[in-house]
This record gives C-alpha cells, sequence and structure tokens, in this order.
C-alpha cells in the first residue's frame, strides 16, 4: 500500500463557457430525462428502423422516451433530433491522470454519476483522430505501452437518451492517479464516438459510480476504486475518494478556487478550515449505481419544504442541482424579479440581484441540512439582464441530481468501503454573485 498518496488537481478548461440550457439539455441526456415545464426539450417516441445499413429496412421499433426538440411555431413546427451544438459537451473540471508504460497523460472528467473509465484511442478513425489532436485531445496508443494487455472479446458502450453514443474494446493497463498506481486496471478504447463527444474538451470519462452500471460486455470490469480497494492501494480505514469544487468566483477566498480530489483519504486541512472533526455520514442505496441517499426536505429562507420518500444522487459529472418542480418553484418564487422562461426552459432571476436579495437554501443530507452558497444560485448569463439559475426542474426524473451546483458549497466524502456518503459544509467570507462571464472564465483551479 502506497504512502504516497496525493490531492488530484483539477484544472480548469480554458475552453469552457457556460450556458445554462445547454448543461440543462446535457443533464436530460444523460439521465433520459423527460421534462415536466414547458421548452423546446421534450421526451417522445421515435420509430427506429434495423436494417443492413441502419437506416432502411428490416424490423421497425418504437424507442420510447427519446429525447426530441422542437422548433418553430403553430403550422411551422417541426420535431426532430437533438444537434449536438444544442448539449454542453465541455466539461468544467478535467484531472490528469497516466495510463501506461511508459506513462501516457490524459485529461479526463472525473464523474460520479458513471461507472466506465473510457479514453480517446488510436482506434478511432483518423479524421475523428485528427479533428482530436487539432483541438488539443490526447489519444491513447496502447501499442506504444508495454504493460498493455488486450481482453479479447470485451467491448463497451454508452448510450444517452437521444441515442448519441461513444463505444469500443477494452484493455487493462497501468493508472495512475493521485500518487499511486492501479494495476491492469480496464481501460476502455474508443472506437467510435459520435459528435457531442468529440467536441468535448476531455480525453475521455472516469467513472467514479459503483460499478453494476459499467457497460463492458459480456462481463463488467471493475472501476479504479474497486481496484484500488482490492488492491489495497488506499487503506482498509480509508477505502474512499473525496471531491473538493471549487470555482471562479473564490479567487478572492482562502482556497483560491482551488478544485482537487483525493483517493485513500480525507484531507484533514479542509475539516481544519471548516471547524469540524469528521464528516456528516449518511447511508447510501447503490442499487441504481449511484451515489444515492435520503433528502426528505429542503428550506427556503428557513420554511421547511417536506418531501417524503424522496432521494438524491450526488452527480460530479452535472453541472446543474435539478430538484422536484415544487421546490424548485419555491426557491425562485423568493427571488425578486424572477421567472420561468420557456424559451430557455429553466428558471432566471435578474443579474443584478444582490446576495441579501437571495434566499438561503437549503437540501437534506440524510438528517443533515447544508447550505446552497448564494453565489452558487447563479449559473449562466441568460441574455436581456438575466441570470439562468444553478437549481431547475428534474422533471419526470423521481430523485434528485446533486451536481456541481451543490456539491461546490460542500467537501464530499464518498466512501465506498462503508457504503455511505459524507459532507462537509464549507462557507465563503464573501459571495461573489456577479453573472457569470459570457465566456470562458478565469480563475485559478475549475471554471463555474
Amino acid at each position: 500500500m502506497t504512502s504516497n498518496l496525493t490531492r488530484v488537481s483539477l484544472v480548469r478548461n480554458t475552453k469552457y463557457k457556460a450556458s445554462g440550457m445547454k448543461s440543462y439539455v446535457s443533464a436530460l441526456r444523460k439521465f433520459g430525462i423527460g421534462p415536466t415545464l414547458e421548452g423546446p426539450y421534450f421526451a417522445g417516441s421515435k420509430l427506429a428502423q434495423q436494417g443492413k445499413f441502419g437506416k432502411v429496412g428490416g424490423k421497425a421499433s418504437v424507442q420510447q422516451h427519446v429525447l426530441q426538440k422542437r422548433t418553430g411555431t403553430g403550422d411551422q413546427a417541426t420535431t426532430g433530433e437533438v444537434p449536438a451544438e444544442d448539449q454542453q459537451n465541455d466539461s468544467q473540471y478535467l484531472a490528469q491522470v497516466s495510463i501506461g508504460t511508459p506513462g501516457q497523460n490524459m485529461m479526463l472528467d472525473f464523474d460520479s454519476g458513471s461507472a466506465d473509465l473510457w479514453v480517446w484511442s488510436t482506434s478511432l478513425p483518423s479524421q475523428t483522430q485528427s479533428q482530436g489532436t487539432s483541438s488539443g485531445h490526447h489519444i491513447f496508443d496502447p501499442s506504444k505501452s508495454s504493460t498493455w494487455k488486450e481482453s479479447s472479446g470485451s467491448t463497451w458502450k454508452i448510450e444517452y437518451g437521444d441515442q448519441s453514443s461513444a463505444s469500443g474494446t477494452v484493455g487493462t493497463d497501468n493508472l495512475t492517479i493521485g500518487g499511486l498506481t492501479v494495476q491492469n486496471q480496464a481501460i476502455e478504447l474508443a472506437d467510435t464516438l459520435s459528435q457531442q463527444f468529440v467536441t468535448g474538451a476531455g480525453d475521455g470519462l472516469l467513472g467514479l459510480a459503483w460499478g453494476n452500471i459499467n457497460t463492458v460486455q459480456p462481463t463488467a470490469v471493475a472501476t479504479p476504486v474497486m481496484n484500488m480497494i482490492s488492491q489495497q492501494d488506499i487503506p482498509q480505514s480509508s477505502e474512499l475518494f473525496t471531491a473538493y469544487l471549487g470555482s471562479w468566483r473564490d479567487t478572492n477566498d482562502a482556497d483560491k478556487g482551488e478544485s482537487f480530489y483525493t483517493f485513500g483519504y480525507i484531507d484533514q486541512d479542509v475539516l481544519k478550515a471548516a471547524n469540524v472533526t469528521e464528516p456528516t455520514y449518511t447511508p447510501v442505496d447503490n442499487s441504481q449505481g449511484f451515489w444515492m441517499f435520503d433528502s426528505t426536505s429542503a428550506s427556503v429562507n428557513g420554511t421547511t419544504i417536506q418531501r417524503s420518500g424522496n432521494t438524491a444522487i450526488a452527480d460530479t459529472g452535472t453541472t446543474l442541482c435539478l430538484v422536484d418542480d415544487n421546490t424548485c418553484k419555491s426557491i425562485y418564487d423568493a427571488i425578486p424579479g424572477s421567472k420561468y422562461d420557456s424559451t430557455q426552459q429553466g428558471y432566471t432571476f435578474p443579474a443584478n440581484t444582490s446576495a441579501d436579495q437571495l434566499p438561503t437554501v437549503t437540501f437534506a443530507v440524510g438528517d443533515t441540512q447544508f447550505t446552497v452558497q448564494k453565489e452558487d444560485l447563479g449559473f449562466a448569463d441568460a441574455g436581456s439582464g438575466m441570470t439562468y439559475g444553478g437549481i431547475q426542474s428534474r422533471g419526470d426524473q423521481n430523485f434528485d441530481i446533486f451536481g456541481d451546483t451543490f456539491l461546490k458549497s460542500i467537501y464530499a466524502i464518498f466512501d465506498q468501503g462503508n457504503k455511505r456518503f459524507g459532507a462537509v459544509q464549507r462557507t465563503e467570507a464573501t459571495q461573489n454573485v456577479g453573472n457569470p462571464p459570457a465566456s470562458g472564465a478565469t480563475g485559478t483551479g475549475s471554471s463555474l
């Protein structure tokens, strides 16, 4: 077991440009959500034909709950697939890992809402590789690694609610991350990427959800954290990882907006800064593969909203916080001048809203309420002097998705060994509630 465990610093994606509706559409796509509030996007049925060339002939089937977009009005209204440019393809936070011997550095999106570790690879079509390298992607070449082993017959495929996908083959290699090297980690090589993935900034994704939603066939593979545990790369007393997500808004605060993960230990400096000795824990239900826990209440300016039986997941791979419609409405009802903008399918509020005009919003993690920082209630410039809110409707999804809007307000502990989620409330000395920059943010550690 290594004693060299270190913070894994997240770097700011300089290409990232916050877009409220695009981030919302990305969440709808990821979780197969059907919107319940008015707007251009909806979940509908789509006729699919399985013929020799995938389009013509063969057996026809109806695909249910496919995300679609409605354009135009009245007699001119048309319905079609959601184009790549309508989605937020860039990750806010990217972390460097090394794969192979000698190590090839890759910038990956750490995602606690999925369980695959996939990378851009030399198995992709040359045109895709060329497009990738010209836009700054690193492409993993297994032929240049002496420790690469192909997993014969294993394949993987990730497919989202709008039918966009990534897929390919599988092998094993060494993965170095956070001061430790995981031996024989399954690496999923992309040989096809739909445009939604090609236009993103990262070189792939490292899934931190539970292994039961890994997509490798015919046999699912162990995630990096599962291997860290089985190979005793991390202490038995700390079979966990943690996430500390910062913001460009915090460059003048004590942590300078730093963002990082740790594997195998809880960063005591964070606990000391928060003046606590232990995180607050709640049990996790991992039956759906997510970091899911009870969240049966919320509050707005001290008024409790009871949400009997409600659950939430902690998802570092989603930028917004998505909650039930009743809670959403209660939050924005407390912001002067806020409105639901059907053209952007989200709640907005005046960009000049001051911190003291913004409500104090809390969500339960188990039995404890945690406060969303007021500066994170605004996510992106919505135009016309308005800001797109960081909390939006979860649509027909039956659980909340606590993405980065919420996670930036806590230090999150994903305790896999004890099957529990921990949280430490973070507070900032000042609340920077100014409207986000219209283009790539500046600052240390991360983007928005």
